[in-house]
């Protein structure tokens, strides 16, 4: 049985850059203060200092140049790991993202392929201020040649990194920071993988199947315990990966309950949760009890401190659209 540490989910990022630079001298860290300083939320604290400045590198302030440069170095075989310190800085980079990182391959005709893990903390929930905060995934879940993975236990984020930084494809892997340091959990020191494009059921139950990821698994697990209390058995599985999304488990979820609720932080438009309405839709209508609850942010930009935990989809907000979905009737 291998031996295991209790960690918090920015430490297992930290455990899963360290294994994959010890495993693979083609991995190289790079990004604004990752090096010296250990990254701003210090998930790569103390590698710098293990595997020297040619490995972890410190980058000038300029994210289209931290990811253009790790599109050529992944085109030259190396495997980069870029960080960007907040997923709302990334738009300077993003000509870089969908124009290069996301079509290599294609451009290519599948001559190169980009080994890259494009990093970043995103979500909302701590205080910050503003582009520190935003949930954009649907943009990146919109190019094809990206996979988009989002953890929500450090378990997870270690084999998610792991799977991300040895895949042959370019990965955005984006860190939920509001639950960087909430909560431990035992993950093995040896090297593992979990796979990518596979949802985690993380309750069953009969009456409502409800899909969520990142740092809304959490609250959306309270909610469907204190929905228990009332006889309203929810099923809610981590999705894990949003590009590619587990359409099987989504659909088997969604045949077993005949009702579903979507929970994510990002604004409600064009969000993930409309996919997935469309997947159940196309998929499984014909099991389909009640209209199915989207449980999101607003379409507002992203709000300061007052309004904050009002945007944020809370345990009780969710427990409410998770009962309107139980308790319809035709």
């Amino acid at each position: 049985m291998s031996d295991t540490r209790n960690l918090t989910l920015v430490q297992a990022v930290r455990d899963g850059l360290h294994t994959e630079l010890r495993e693979d001298d083609d991995v190289v860290v790079m990004g604004q203060d990752v090096g010296r300083n250990g990254g701003v939320f210090r998930a790569t604290e103390g590698l710098y200092d293990e595997f020297g400045g040619d490995r972890v590198v410190d980058t000038p302030l300029a994210e289209s140049a931290i990811v253009g440069c790790a599109v050529g170095m992944a085109a030259m075989g190396m495997r980069p790991v870029p960080e960007i310190q907040f997923s709302g800085f990334m738009y300077p980079g993003y000509d870089q993202i969908v124009s290069h990182m996301a079509r290599f391959r294609a451009r290519s005709r599948g001559r190169f392929t980009l080994p890259m893990t494009l990093r970043a903390p995103y979500g909302g929930g701590i205080r910050a201020p503003e582009h520190h905060s935003e949930s954009k995934e649907a943009f990146y879940a919109h190019e094809a040649g990206l996979k988009v993975v989002i953890p929500s236990t450090p378990y997870d984020t270690k084999g998610l990194l792991a799977a991300s930084i040895r895949d042959p494809d370019p990965v955005i892997f984006l860190e939920p920071k509001l639950i960087y340091r909430a909560f431990r959990e035992e993950v093995p020191e040896e090297p593992y993988t979990v796979p990518i494009g596979e949802a985690a059921t993380r309750r069953e139950g009969d009456d409502v199947a409800v899909f969520t990821y990142g740092a809304m698994t959490r609250p959306t697990l309270e909610a469907a315990e204190t929905l228990a209390e009332d006889g309203i058995d929810c099923e809610v599985l981590d999705l894990r990966t949003i590009s590619p999304l587990d359409r099987e488990a989504i659909v088997d979820a969604f045949e077993h309950t005949g009702r579903a609720a979507v929970v994510h932080e990002a604004p409600k438009t064009a969000g993930l949760a409309a996919e997935i309405t469309a997947i159940l839709q196309e998929e499984a209508l014909l099991y389909q009890e009640a209209p199915i609850e989207r449980i999101t942010g607003f379409d507002v930009p992203y709000p300061l401190y007052a309004l904050e935990d009002y945007y944020l989809p809370s345990a009780k907000r969710i427990e409410e659209g998770i009962r309107e979905a139980a308790e319809f009737e035709p």
